[in-house]
């Protein structure tokens, strides 16, 4: 059982933290040629369509958006799900891309190696960038985020729920801890 502790983040400062993030994409790849961003599900996905709004409202150019279910990958099945998000399903073709994954919570770093493995099956691409909106700390695996939205320092005995009005109805970041 968690109880809430503290408002990390609320609607405003989730936007000013994607709308940085996108800005910080654009300038380290130079403008966002063959970029497409990958969200990984569940919260990962929406996050994923708000920052592509963004880069496209910054760039004036359309930036795809797919998603990625690990959890087939985790369990050792060979094929792993990525697809167009909306109408349709494209499979994901990652030669020569820009990959940004995006997420919504870094702690251990094993779901970011799921979606490295399950990006790597699908091809080679030119980079592979980690856009989270909060990196919690305990790493378990040499994986860092190349774009973040907040810091949080926490202990193993709390937790960073993120909440996005897509899935949660609202928007907000808080952090919780175990009663």
């Amino acid at each position: 059982m968690w109880k809430d502790k503290t408002l990390l983040m609320d609607e405003k400062a989730m936007g000013r933290a994607i709308r940085r993030i996108a800005h910080e994409i654009i300038e380290r790849n130079k403008g966002l040629e063959h970029t497409v961003l990958v969200g990984i599900h569940t919260r990962g996905v929406p996050l994923a369509q708000r920052l592509s709004r963004e880069l496209s409202c910054i760039e004036e150019r359309s930036v795809p958006v797919y998603d990625l279910d690990v959890s087939a990958y985790r369990d050792d099945q060979k094929k792993s799900m990525i697809n167009t998000v909306g109408s349709g399903q494209k499979r994901f073709d990652a030669d020569g891309k820009t990959v940004v994954l995006v997420d919504d919570v870094l702690f251990t770093g094993r779901t970011v190696r799921a979606a490295l493995n399950a990006i790597m099956e699908l091809g080679r691409p030119r980079f592979i960038e980690l856009a989270v909106l909060v990196d919690r700390g305990h790493r378990e695996l040499p994986i860092r985020a190349d774009y973040v939205g907040k810091n949080v320092p926490t202990s193993r005995r709390e937790d960073v729920s993120v909440q996005l009005g897509e899935v949660d109805g609202l928007d907000q970041v808080i952090l919780r801890e175990a009663e």
